[in-house]
């Protein structure tokens, strides 16, 4: 299990998923908003639907929603603006994890849920390739050529494949931010590092 030196007003650094909690995050647009919560600190219905496009009813609904589950809670620090509810992650990371003997509903919660965060992933992937020449002029050539995009074809046992997945989070462990609120040091900025072990069925395979 991963965990993290936290001061008190950290959020609780892992939150682990099963059959109920699966039923307040198996949604796209929960999944980033619970996201933007999480890379950028606290922040308001608002200003969220700012940021994903939505209407301010879209995403107070869907932060109500994920506030029922646990994963966001009111921040009660003073902010600028008094007039709207502001709203914290309550958890660092989520980990889903095999749910023993899983119900057909909750199944179809696992298979949405990742369809979720795939959606979050490409989003994701499609705004940098589209900013990618704002990134140069802001931040400099060279962050523009340590971005990376590859994928590899592997043949590898449910084992061998459990072990690279793991290898490869205890290296990005290594430079894990401790608190995203914390000012940046001199000369880093945001890097996002995302990881799919991803097993595919070979067309025409015969058993």
């Amino acid at each position: 299990m991963y965990s993290e030196a936290m001061t008190p007003n950290e959020p609780v650094p892992t939150v682990r998923l099963d059959a109920q909690s699966l039923r307040g995050l198996a949604h796209p647009l929960r999944v980033r908003l619970l996201g933007l919560l999480r890379m950028d600190g606290p922040a308001t219905a608002s200003g969220l639907a700012a940021v994903v496009g939505e209407s301010s009813g879209v995403t107070s609904y869907h932060l109500r929603q994920l506030a029922a589950y646990g994963f966001v809670v009111e921040d009660d620090a003073p902010h600028a603006s008094k007039k709207e509810r502001w709203w914290k992650a309550a958890h660092r990371t989520t980990v889903l994890e095999t749910l023993p003997d899983s119900d057909p509903g909750t199944t179809l919660l696992v298979d949405e849920y990742f369809r979720s965060i795939a959606w979050a992933y490409s989003d994701r992937v499609l705004r940098f390739a589209d900013g990618l020449a704002s990134t140069r002029d802001e931040l400099g050539g060279e962050w523009g050529a340590v971005a990376d995009l590859s994928d590899w074809m592997l043949e590898l046992t449910p084992e061998e494949a459990d072990e690279v997945g793991r290898r490869l989070h205890a290296v990005v462990d290594e430079y894990r931010m401790t608190d995203p609120a914390r000012p940046r040091a001199a000369g880093t900025e945001r890097v996002v590092v995302q990881l799919q072990v991803m097993p595919t069925v070979t067309r025409g395979a015969t058993s």
